[in-house]
């Protein structure tokens, strides 16, 4: 299991802080220091069963001064996505676990992180 967070962020220190009280072993990435390739992108998104709109901070200045909110939503132009948030990975939503069972979930949730750790 890994989960990419940024240690700024307290919903990632929330999930670390559940995933240590339930004894998991785990692997963190500070994804804003080692960077997910566009392809590590692709990947965690099959997993998630997400498209990178879902996953991208909309509301983050890099988003806004991109104009991201008018960016298509559709197959072609889902590299652009993925390009800008390998570009500024700061857009990534976070906490992300990629679970035993090849799944991931966004952490966000004490829930979501339960779900995690079950699968």
């Amino acid at each position: 299991m890994e989960i990419w967070i940024n240690p700024a962020c307290s919903k990632c220190r929330s999930a670390l802080h559940l995933l240590d009280e339930e004894g998991a072993s785990y692997t963190v990435r500070r994804y804003l220091e080692d960077v997910p390739s566009p392809d590590e992108i692709r990947e965690v998104l099959g997993r998630l069963g997400l498209e990178p709109w879902d996953i991208t901070r909309t509301q983050e200045a890099a988003a806004k001064e991109l104009g991201m909110k008018d960016w298509p939503r559709d197959a072609a132009s889902r590299d652009r996505w993925i390009d800008a948030l390998a570009e500024h990975p700061k857009l990534i939503q976070r906490p992300i676990i990629t679970a035993d069972d090849g799944t991931a979930v966004v952490a966000r949730t004490d829930e979501a992180v339960r779900d995690a750790l079950q699968r």
